[in-house]
């Protein structure tokens, strides 16, 4: 049985983006003026989404999770064209 890594999983990005999802959320909620969402501060809406760029631009790239992403990425398309490269081996086996 093959090991799997946390990162193969496919809905792994889906996860990192909860702060934006959030600040739009907000935002749409705030330009609807639905309930006490309508009398927010703008810097209550504005602050989910400052949050996000800090994490991203800072946080993420000093803990290393970018690259780490891009090397995931780059394995995972690897291991694509080995299965397909395997694929075609044994079509022309046959």
């Amino acid at each position: 049985m093959a090991h799997r890594r946390y990162s193969d999983d496919p809905g792994r990005g889906r996860c990192d983006m909860w702060m934006l999802w959030i600040a739009v959320a907000l935002l749409v909620l705030k330009l609807i003026g639905i309930g006490p969402f309508g009398d927010l501060s703008w810097w209550w809406v504005a602050l989910p989404f400052a949050a996000a760029f800090v994490w991203f631009e800072v946080f993420e790239r000093r803990l290393g999770l970018d690259k780490k992403k891009a090397f995931d990425e780059l394995e995972r398309a690897k291991q694509e064209r080995i299965k397909k490269a395997m694929g075609k081996d044994k079509r022309l086996r046959r």
